[in-house]
């Protein structure tokens, strides 16, 4: 039977010519995804108010979704409001609650978006409105399936939203691979940073991932977030490292193998992506998709 992938793409928002946010990628990943038939994909459901206050502040969940921020609060999530952009945005947590539940209940889940790790406990930034992920994790504390949670955000950009949402959680360890000299320009602490320079590759990324993991095991998470994001590739426009696809596929396959030996579910959002052309930035998604169904459909009867 094949996995379900919940999806986002379908709610188009509408963007000014020259924005720098690839919108179509979404849709370009889910046909080719949709072609090979690894997965059965499904449209993600809207995450529900309440369900967003439990990482957010109900203040800034309310004027979001009325269509009442301060213009320079919605200059700094980077999109324009919409009704529009208000559904993509609960779809986008929808489908990263929806692949968490069924992470824990089948050890592994996929959502073809979230991963929008610089939205703040009371505001959005980079292009991210709600923090998925954090939303996820306090929404399985909040009904007793778990207690303790890791994140691997393996994305370009440091997860700060996530690190100043957990600021002194004792049971969510958040992790962040970076560049330093990128996106946020303040950055927040995590529980353990990676701040790497500029043209970073394959060799020296690895070996930084290789470091971190045994931390993470160290932690004894009930469940793991990965942060997937392709934008340490060489060719990503708001990258600044110099990883190929093939040192994606392999810092994927280390992630993904680490989670599954140790019987740790683990939960898979998109993240960012923007190369020039974005097909580069397309392939390296399918990749990750494409490996992460080989590492937990290997030894499955």
């Amino acid at each position: 039977m094949a996995k379900t992938l919940f999806y986002t793409g379908h709610y188009n928002i509408a963007l000014p010519e020259g924005h720098k946010f690839p919108h179509q990628k979404y849709g370009m990943v889910r046909s080719l995804l949709a072609d090979e038939g690894r997965f059965q994909l499904q449209p993600a459901p809207l995450a529900r108010p309440n369900v967003l206050e439990l990482a957010h502040d109900p203040g800034y969940v309310s004027q979001f979704l009325a269509g009442t921020l301060p213009a320079a609060a919605v200059r700094r999530i980077g999109f324009p409001w919409s009704e529009m952009l208000v559904k993509r945005s609960l779809a986008s947590v929808g489908g990263t609650l929806s692949a968490a539940v069924e992470a824990l209940d089948t050890g592994w889940g996929v959502t073809l978006g979230g991963g929008t790790h610089h939205a703040l406990r009371s505001e959005g930034a980079g292009f991210c409105v709600f923090n998925d992920i954090a939303v996820a994790i306090q929404y399985l504390r909040s009904i007793g399936r778990i207690r303790r949670a890791a994140i691997i955000d393996l994305d370009v950009h440091q997860g700060d939203g996530t690190a100043e949402i957990f600021s002194g959680e004792a049971d969510v360890f958040t992790l962040s691979i970076h560049c330093r000299s990128n996106f946020p320009f303040r950055k927040q602490r995590s529980t353990l940073d990676i701040n790497l320079p500029d043209k970073v590759a394959d060799e020296e990324y690895l070996r930084c991932v290789d470091q971190v993991l045994p931390e993470v095991l160290a932690f004894q998470p009930d469940i793991i977030f990965y942060q997937s994001g392709v934008d340490a590739l060489y060719s990503d426009a708001l990258g600044h490292l110099s990883l190929t696809h093939a040192g994606l596929e392999e810092r994927d396959l280390r992630v993904m193998q680490t989670a599954h030996l140790q019987g740790i579910p683990l939960v898979l959002t998109l993240g960012g992506g923007y190369s020039r052309p974005i097909e580069l930035s397309v392939q390296a998604h399918v990749n990750t998709y494409r490996t992460m169904h080989k590492v937990f459909t290997l030894t499955e009867k």
